[in-house]
């Protein structure tokens, strides 16, 4: 699963012009629309083999970062405009993002931030981004969702989602 940027288990829909930096895959589903206008800068892979096989680490990883034990206190609804360390972070229902949610990793590259996100993750469009700070690394940053996430437009994110059934990019996300 880690030579995908997005993986999703039904669908992945982008409503625009929006540039996926790596594998896009799709497993067991197989529905990949909105490709072009945008853009995949890696290979796409729906309902094949190699979907199949990261799906299945997908998996592993989702019942990993979902079985952490969560310290609290739980997320906020909106996390936009907060600083967070590394550690695990929960919230029973849904999570959004509107504004900059900054991710410090105080110095550590090896830093590792969890999200466990009941529901849905949702960052509102035209002025959502996640910022890494202090060595904080994208690929030492997992979104685990337990339904669907969607990236506004114009969001600029790091990190890794885990969702259990689908992810929607909007026009210009990154």
């Amino acid at each position: 699963a880690g030579n995908f940027a997005v993986l999703a288990g039904s669908t992945v829909t982008s409503t625009g012009f929006t540039v996926v930096n790596g594998n896009l895959g799709v497993s067991p589903g197989s529905a990949v629309t909105g490709f072009g206008p945008g853009i995949v800068l890696g290979a796409i892979h729906a309902g094949d083999a190699v979907a199949a096989t990261a799906q299945n680490d997908l998996t592993a990883a989702y019942v990993s970062a979902a079985g952490r034990p969560c310290p609290g206190p739980p997320l906020p609804g909106n996390i936009g405009g907060t600083v967070i360390s590394p550690g695990v972070y929960c919230a029973a229902s849904s999570v959004g993002i509107t504004g900059t949610v900054t991710l410090n990793g105080n110095g550590n590259p090896n830093s590792v931030f969890i999200f466990q996100i009941g529901t849905t993750l949702t960052t509102a469009a035209g002025n959502s981004a996640v910022n890494l700070i202090g060595g904080a690394q994208a690929s030492n940053v997992f979104w685990q969702v337990g339904s669907s996430a969607t990236l506004g437009t114009n969001t600029i994110f790091n990190g890794t989602i885990l969702a259990q059934s689908s992810i929607t990019i909007t026009t210009g996300a990154v």
